[in-house]
């Protein structure tokens, strides 16, 4: 009798696992498969908002950055390292940078860790924020009683994307209380009340780099990509592409251009022109990096040679940089000048 019940019990329990299986987890179950279920998926109208509210766009949390050096390499050649994802890393965290009257922060770090940062500052420091807005990178303070100073100030920070990728900018601009427009000037009406500003925020954030802290919505709204890429002419011949002003993209040229291992000899600003000589200094402290720009280690045919660097204004906001031999005197093609434009790249700040 006792066999018969474990019989049927089995019979049943077998009975219903192959029925209970299907009805679970079958193309008509309980946990069926709904991985392809967006094919069928019926379109509908958009969603309408009501009047008298505005709409937020939805952004890309993770945004794939665009290539940046935009050229198809020709015959053989050595894949070079992959762009690291931080350019600033390695380098100084913060540092002051000046042109004419105008100064601002160059800070290896992307932007949106750079905003918290100056949140920290402000209030830190007691300044309270009078307007933010992270997607734009713009900070506001109040107006502040400057000690020694007549007239309250207020300051304004804000915080772009620097030449090269995954490093920011920090700009400060002050404004005094005279009691006429509250717009914000062109420049600062005391260039000395905004460098001290620039110079406290900069030592708080070189002092605080370690732990700093991210905003996802500044890293939505202001990119990290940098403001310089390599592109092509129709012809095929390389050149560089930068996002600045023409007076920042001289001066910055010529400072890269001796970090890069060329020593200036002459150069004519108003024609744009830099005329240098390729030391290959630097080359040789990063032989693995550039070693498919020499046949061999003992073959060095560029270092020694002369070459034409011209900027050339595109908008009041960008320039491109073209690299040529001075004569024709050694052999130099498309390859050559992408390896010496992409050393050049590298230093522009």
């Amino acid at each position: 009798m006792r066999s018969n019940v474990v019989q049927i019990v089995l019979v049943s329990a077998l009975l219903l696992s192959s029925s209970g299986c299907g009805y679970i987890f079958g193309d008509e179950g309980v946990f069926r498969d709904r991985s392809e279920d967006y094919k069928q998926a019926p379109e509908t109208a958009p969603i309408v908002v009501p009047e008298g509210m505005n709409s937020v766009p939805l952004r890309e949390i993770y945004v794939i950055p665009p290539v940046e050096d935009k050229f198809l390499a020709q015959g053989e050649f050595e894949v070079p390292r992959p762009t690291p994802l931080s350019a600033g890393a390695g380098a100084e965290v913060v540092r002051i940078q000046k042109l004419g009257d105008a100064s601002w922060a160059l800070i290896g770090i992307a932007p949106g860790q750079v905003w918290p940062q100056v949140r920290n500052f402000m209030s830190a420091s007691g300044m309270q924020v009078a307007r933010a807005d992270a997607q734009a990178g713009i900070m506001e303070t109040n107006w502040l009683t400057v000690e020694g100073e007549p007239l309250a100030s207020r300051f304004r920070f804000r915080i772009e994307q620097g030449v090269q990728r995954g490093t920011s900018e920090l700009h400060v601009l002050q404004m005094q209380q005279t009691g006429g427009s509250n717009a914000w000037p062109e420049t600062s009406d005391d260039p000395a009340q905004a460098a001290e500003m620039l110079q406290a925020v900069s030592q708080f954030m070189a002092d605080s780099a370690d732990s700093a802290p991210v905003s996802m919505i500044a890293e939505q709204g202001i990119s990290a990509g940098g403001k310089i890429s390599m592109l092509e002419t129709p012809d095929g011949t390389s050149y560089l592409e930068l996002e600045l002003p023409y007076d920042r993209a001289w001066a910055s040229l010529g400072r890269a251009l001796e970090e890069a291992s060329f020593q200036i000899t002459d150069k004519d600003r108003s024609s744009g022109t830099y005329y240098v000589l390729f030391t290959g200094e630097a080359e040789a402290k990063e032989q693995s990096w550039w070693g498919s720009l020499w046949n061999s280690d003992d073959d060095k045919p560029m270092v020694g040679e002369a070459f034409v660097i011209t900027v050339a204004a595109l908008s009041k906001d960008s320039v491109s940089i073209h690299l040529r031999p001075q004569d024709g005197s050694f052999p130099f093609d498309n390859r050559d000048g992408q390896e010496l434009l992409s050393m050049i790249k590298g230093n522009i700040d």
